[in-house]
């Protein structure tokens, strides 16, 4: 047989592994290939579904850079990451750390931090309605009977919406506290038993052994957290119509839906859209630079 050629029965191996996969390549070109190169395409059209798209070249984005509500909209999702990304990784880190422990009930304990991340995303906004309402919720209650005079009006005070949102993002940790458990068991017992035999403290243990061994998932954690920040939607749209006070709570995603299915303009906010992929992954890239002398893996 002549050297490259492929045998028949070859062949009908390759295009019977092609029938198999075709419903996949199928799904993808058309639930993910073609919209993302149409919206590619429309970011640099007139466009608002009901008629044709007219291409405008780059007015879209001129207009963006002249729209003051969008950079409202960026600096309060940029804002509201910086306060509950490092929030939620350092309790989802000191979770996993307790549940860790070798106490009577820990598959109860940990099923009970599980549970709040598996109610549906707008149940969860209901409850925290009225649990952050200024007057009659639960959190200012509980602060009113810690000696607090004055506790933060939280949805109606325009300072207080993106914490008070950031701590319902807290409450809902309970799939990176599975994460952390999970590498947090694969740290091997003999590094902490030298660690002992050589005297060092709990928090010494800590910072030098269990943080070093999980810290590709640190990692991992933080590059997921970048990214769901920056698409938080559901919570926003749900407990605060119209962005809030002052539209204290206007995130990036929430004014992108309004673009594109309140106002019609499709191609305004495809081309956010793009803005939006641009700066997921330059924060990505940033996050995975800076935290480069940090991660260590095994065989290193």
């Amino acid at each position: 047989m002549p050297a490259g050629s492929i045998s028949a029965a070859e062949s009908r191996r390759r295009w019977t592994a092609l029938a198999f996969i075709s419903p996949w390549i199928v799904g993808f070109c058309v639930f993910t290939l073609y919209p993302v190169i149409a919206s590619l395409y429309y970011s640099f059209c007139d466009y608002d579904v009901l008629s044709r798209p007219i291409w405008v070249g780059l007015l879209n984005y001129q207009d963006m850079a002249a729209d003051n509500v969008f950079w409202q909209s960026l600096g309060n999702t940029l804002v509201f990451s910086a306060i509950s990304l490092p929030l939620g990784l350092c309790a989802a880190l000191a979770l996993a750390l307790l549940l860790n422990q070798p106490v009577r009930g820990r598959g109860i304990f940990r099923a009970i931090y599980y549970l709040p991340s598996l109610v549906p995303a707008i149940a969860s906004a209901v409850v925290w309605l009225w649990i952050l309402n200024a007057r009659n919720g639960l959190l200012n209650q509980a602060l009113a009977w810690l000696g607090v005079s004055h506790p933060p009006q939280w949805l109606d005070d325009p300072h207080w919406t993106k914490p008070g949102l950031a701590l319902m993002a807290i409450w809902g940790c309970g799939n990176t506290v599975v994460i952390f458990l999970a590498a947090l068991q694969g740290v091997p017992r003999a590094l902490h038993e030298a660690a002992m035999i050589d005297g060092a403290s709990p928090m010494r243990r800590l910072w030098h052994v269990t943080l070093p061994a999980i810290s590709p998932v640190i990692y991992f954690n933080l590059v997921i957290g970048v990214i769901g920040s920056l698409q938080t939607f559901v919570t926003a749209f749900v407990m605060l119509s119209n962005g809030g006070p002052d539209r204290s709570a206007l995130f990036y995603a929430v004014y992108l839906y309004q673009n594109a299915f309140e106002f019609r303009q499709m191609g305004y906010a495809c081309a956010m859209a793009w803005i939006l992929f641009l700066l997921t992954l330059a924060l990505t890239w940033l996050a995975s630079r800076s935290t480069r002398g940090f991660v260590h893996y095994q065989g290193d």
